[in-house]
């Protein structure tokens, strides 16, 4: 019998012998689906492991190769560093495809046995409100021994709590499959080809999965004006939008909370825009020129390479698009995004 279930039979009977023989078809019944509930989050964990386990090395074995291509990067001028981040991009979105399936469906049957669970355990309480309905017809003695059996028990609260976890479980896969689906749309595996995009969304999803680099740090206002599907490499430009919200996160600093605004809009009827805007501690003005410029940082050492904005600006200008900033020292950055649409023809 699962422990939680004999805990609680213990401190309402005393022990499981004493348990009326009535109830043990109900108790049988909640025991099998507390010992399927755990299963079924068995089952999830030793998926999600084997998933993390992988991923960890598929990951130490890019880090390694990002390590290796560093050297001959470093000798490369700005258009191939764009060429291999475009490459490594492509694989980190195919890699994040495939873990993001894999994640799928376990998550999957997981979430169907909830419904079925949830299935069951209204017939359950409905059966409970039948036999309660039929007490009014049993011997004054038992219809005694079944109501302190029940107050014993406290099964109004069962009745509530029962519903309450399994709500409370549906939203935790629901969560699960909010992430999942956050990092399929923010890799977005593609064959380097341009097609129409909702920015929005892109923007979003990669908010979600920046969420634990800023949290921390800021608190993020997103101020979306109307604008229609862009034609773009969608991966590309969430890669963009990542760089700079990440940057804005780290202008914030150790001391204080700040804000970043990321907004959008149009500035004509064939470009759009996107700002990301935070107050930190902005750019010096000897770096202003500079910024762009490949393997230029003012991080420490080992936090940064230097290629994140030099690598999204020319990811901007492979999409006909320029990229600007505005900068006051003590009060913070503004980066503003500026994308045709539609594409030039060729």
């Amino acid at each position: 019998m699962h422990r939680l279930l004999e805990r609680q039979i213990r401190r309402n009977f005393g022990s499981i012998e004493q348990v009326p023989d009535n109830w043990r078809v109900f108790i049988a019944a909640v025991d099998e689906a507390y010992l399927k509930a755990d299963s079924d989050k068995a089952m999830v964990e030793r998926s999600l492991d084997i998933m993390s386990e992988e991923l960890n090395q598929r990951n130490a074995s890019l880090s390694r190769e990002k390590d290796e291509q560093a050297v001959l990067i470093a000798r490369l001028e700005q258009a191939h560093n764009q060429l291999l981040q475009s490459e490594k991009m492509a694989s980190i979105g195919q890699l994040a495809a495939g873990v993001a399936h894999e994640i799928n469906n376990p998550i999957g049957y997981v979430n169907s046995n909830l419904s079925t669970l949830g299935k069951y355990a209204k017939d359950l309480l409905e059966m409970m409100g039948v036999y309660e309905q039929a007490e009014t017809q049993l011997p004054p003695e038992t219809r005694g021994t079944v109501a302190a059996s029940r107050k014993r028990l406290d099964m109004e609260y069962l009745k509530t709590d029962i519903q309450d976890i399994l709500g409370e479980t549906q939203e935790g896969i629901g969560r699960v499959k909010k992430i999942v689906q956050d990092l399929k749309d923010f890799s977005h595996a593609d064959d380097g080809k341009f097609s129409f995009a909702n920015l929005h969304q892109g923007i979003d999803s990669t908010l979600n999965i920046a969420a634990n680099e800023v949290r921390y740090k800021a608190d993020v206002v997103t101020e979306y004006g109307s604008i229609p599907e862009v034609e773009c490499i969608q991966s590309q430009l969430n890669q963009v939008f990542m760089n700079l919200v990440v940057n804005a996160a780290h202008a914030m600093g150790d001391t204080r909370r700040g804000t970043i605004f990321v907004r959008s809009g149009m500035c004509s009827n064939e470009n759009v825009w996107v700002e990301v805007a935070d107050d930190g501690c902005g750019i010096a003005p000897e770096n202003m020129d500079k910024i762009f410029d490949p393997f230029f940082t003012t991080k420490p050492v080992g936090k940064g390479t230097g290629l994140g904005l030099s690598l999204s600006y020319g990811m901007v200008q492979k999409h006909h698009g320029h990229i600007t900033v505005s900068s006051e020292p003590g009060k913070g950055t503004c980066f503003r995004v500026t994308l045709p649409v539609r594409q030039p023809a060729a």
